[in-house]
């Protein structure tokens, strides 16, 4: 089977195949770490780990790069505004270098309690300033920049197809512009450098041909990934706000440096909206990982949330949904806890999940072809063998669960037997009354081949 993937600089879905031999070389931008994650930017992480799986488990070796962007992303896209970590420091009183810290820890713990793979390459920002001059130095040297009194910027009307990613109408930009551009040429000029401030005292700043300052949020990335992966590798990824400023001018620095667009394919994550808008940090109000956890609810259970809708598609966050995708998971889990013993996988069954995953990562329908191996009249080991290596791609951890029994009373274990019994008098009614018995107490009951499990009901108020 070929993996089929939608690539956002062509607008169209194509068969994939690795560049170089079979290995996949994948850049996705990282967090800006002035803040926490939320969990509408984890949504694209965790679409990005799907697609690292897919690849592993069609047989690729994967190489993976992310970035840590802790200066130069300000908050304006227009190239104005403070920079954001800066600004996380005037709001803690921490310095910048702890800012960046702190908030790298508490991504890479969110991305861990999500099952979310490390990359294999963390880079930073401020690790790599001196390639980043470099391919601002080889711009220059090409006539594609020119200096205003704050910084050197990009010359986009030298270059014939900038904007290509986002199909953008660059004339019509310009004729219709109605904000202050400042010196700028053009609205869709970017800032490669950017002069440090004279009326205010950095924290980052670093010494370059141009004068003191630090880099632009875009080279930084576009450096970066071709450290790494080369100038023209095989996937690169990040959110679909990207499209037309960062990873747009991403790949005009790279036309111009390296005559590449710099990926052969393009994906981008859509956005996970609240009942009013897309979930962002600029409103200051934002739902983190931990603050579903502080509700007891698992992370894996977000996880699952996010799978139940294409990555190229708005996902609406409800609390409704959310606790939705938990009992799933508990029914999942359960029903694995019930088949015993691992045996050997269905062929059958993989091939269907592997067809729909390789179209485009459907995770919706290859989350139907689980939950139709479950009900299927497969041998219990053949099931559970199955389903675990589906989970290979999916990350559900259901290979780690280890179900915990509840301190269960003997009242209910009482009410467990005689429901028992009257399950073989084939006294459907008693037995139905019983269980709703059971269930007033606050537990559930999971009727398996094994036997029954008694579950302890969640947050019951007895």
């Amino acid at each position: 089977m070929t993996i089929r993937l939608y690539d956002s600089y062509s607008r169209s879905i194509r068969d994939f195949a690795p560049l170089e031999g079979n290995e996949v070389r994948i850049y996705a931008c990282g967090p800006t770490v002035y803040d926490h994650a939320h969990i509408g930017n984890l949504r694209t992480y965790v679409f990005e780990d799907i697609l690292r799986r897919t690849l592993e488990f069609h047989g690729y070796t994967v190489r993976h790069v992310v970035n840590i962007t802790d200066v130069g992303h300000l908050t304006s896209d227009a190239d104005t505004g403070e920079d954001k970590i800066e600004q996380g420091s005037r709001r803690t009183g921490q310095t910048v270098w702890e800012i960046a810290e702190r908030y790298t820890q508490a991504f890479k713990q969110d991305i861990k309690a999500l099952n979310i793979l490390e990359p294999h390459v963390w880079c930073r920002a401020t690790d790599h300033i001196a390639e980043q001059v470099r391919d601002i130095q080889e711009i220059e040297r090409k006539g594609f920049t020119y200096r205003t009194s704050d910084g050197i910027y990009f010359d986009t009307s030298r270059l014939k197809h900038y904007g290509h990613l986002a199909r953008l109408d660059t004339g019509g930009l310009s004729a219709g512009q109605r904000v202050d551009i400042g010196e700028k040429r053009s609205p869709t000029d970017f800032a490669l450098w950017k002069f440090s401030p004279r009326d205010a005292i950095r924290q980052m700043e670093w010494e370059s041909p141009w004068g003191t300052g630090f880099p632009g949020w875009h080279i930084e990335c576009s450096a970066m990934s071709v450290k790494y992966l080369g100038p023209m590798f095989d996937i690169h990824c990040g959110g679909k706000d990207h499209i037309p400023v960062h990873h747009t001018n991403e790949i005009a620095q790279s036309e111009v440096c390296h005559g590449t667009r710099l990926a052969n394919f393009w994906l981008h994550g859509y956005f996970l909206e609240t009942d009013r808008e897309k979930m962002s940090k600029s409103s200051g109000e934002f739902l983190r990982l931990k603050t579903l956890m502080d509700r007891d609810i698992d992370p894996l259970a977000y996880r699952y949330l996010c799978l139940t809708a294409n990555y190229r598609s708005d996902l609406k966050f409800t609390w409704s949904a959310l606790e939705s995708a938990a009992t799933a998971l508990g029914r999942l889990r359960n029903h694995m806890d019930s088949w015993g013993p691992a045996g050997k996988p269905d062929q059958g069954f993989l091939d269907r999940f592997r067809n729909e995953l390789y179209q485009d990562l459907n995770t919706t329908k290859a989350l139907a072809v689980v939950w139709d191996l479950s009900r299927s009249r497969l041998p219990a080991a053949t099931r559970k063998a199955t389903v675990l290596r589906c989970d290979e791609v999916l990350g559900l951890g259901l290979a780690e669960h280890r179900f915990e029994a509840p301190d269960i009373p003997p009242a209910v274990h009482a009410l467990v037997k005689n429901r028992e019994a009257a399950r073989v008098a084939r006294n459907w009614d008693e037995a139905d009354r019983i269980r709703s018995e059971i269930s007033d107490l606050g537990y559930e009951l999971e009727d398996a081949p094994s036997g029954t499990r008694i579950v302890q009901k969640k947050n019951f108020q007895g």
